[in-house]
């Protein structure tokens, strides 16, 4: 009988885990042997913190994240075909979304493997929660491109399908260039478009906002080291 391949969210910040992560969880972790981490020691730490009774040294970890060359991913499922269950645990919220534990999950299911989603944050369902935006059609489109060009065309992507399918736009960046991300905003996008950026969510430092653009012109806000999440929207 092969093994569950079990989809853990880990905290988004430095958070309570019972604010935030079921019970059930916290209690599952004990009886899993073998993990595919997207950084083994952000997810060792969490493990420790959602269970203090958890052996760490006890643990199998198997390391998957965007430099994990392909041909090393099949091997991970062998504890699955063996018949043990594999946790994965992203750096940070719900593996496998914008995440490359997507490629495993994707494998599991070709190979006929039970695969369980658990509860946990994920920073673009809060966020979109919090936005007042349309939540029944949105799009998340991970990081913008760096080239200034491309950068600005996506924008411009960006706006045309807010405006022909109503559809809400979500994007992450990488903090230092938060700042940049916001000034490209203001002078590329329409300024009665609507950002909303959602900041340090779930942690005690969380700052969630939503203004026209050119109401966010008058104010900038100082995100440039700070995890944001950006939902663009009419």
């Amino acid at each position: 009988m092969k093994g569950t391949l079990y989809l853990i969210p880990s905290l988004l910040g430095d958070t309570e885990v019972g604010k935030v992560i079921p019970s059930f969880n916290n209690e599952l972790v004990l009886s899993i042997k073998y993990y595919v981490a997207e950084d083994v020691r952000t997810v060792r730490r969490f493990l420790k913190k959602a269970n203090k009774t958890i052996n760490i040294d006890e643990l199998n970890f198997s390391l998957l994240n965007e430099h994990t060359d392909e041909k090393e991913i099949p091997q991970m499922l062998d504890p699955l075909l063996q018949g043990f269950d594999v946790g994965v645990v992203s750096e940070a919220g719900c593996p496998a979304i914008a995440d490359p534990g997507a490629k495993l999950v994707d494998l599991a299911h070709r190979k006929g493997i039970k695969i369980v989603p658990l509860v946990g944050p994920s920073s673009i369902v809060l966020s979109l929660m919090a936005s007042g935006f349309n939540g029944q059609s949105f799009a998340f489109e991970g990081y913008l491109p760096i080239d200034a060009n491309q950068r600005v065309k996506k924008l411009k992507q960006f706006e045309k399908r807010i405006f022909s399918e109503n559809q809400t736009q979500i994007f992450i960046e990488t903090p230092y260039r938060n700042d940049k991300t916001l000034r490209d905003l203001i002078a590329n996008c329409s300024s009665q478009l609507r950002l909303c950026i959602a900041a340090n969510i779930t942690t005690s430092n969380e700052w969630i906002c939503t203004k026209n653009l050119y109401e966010w012109k008058k104010q900038l806000p100082e995100i440039g080291k700070v995890p944001c999440i950006f939902l663009l929207y009419k």
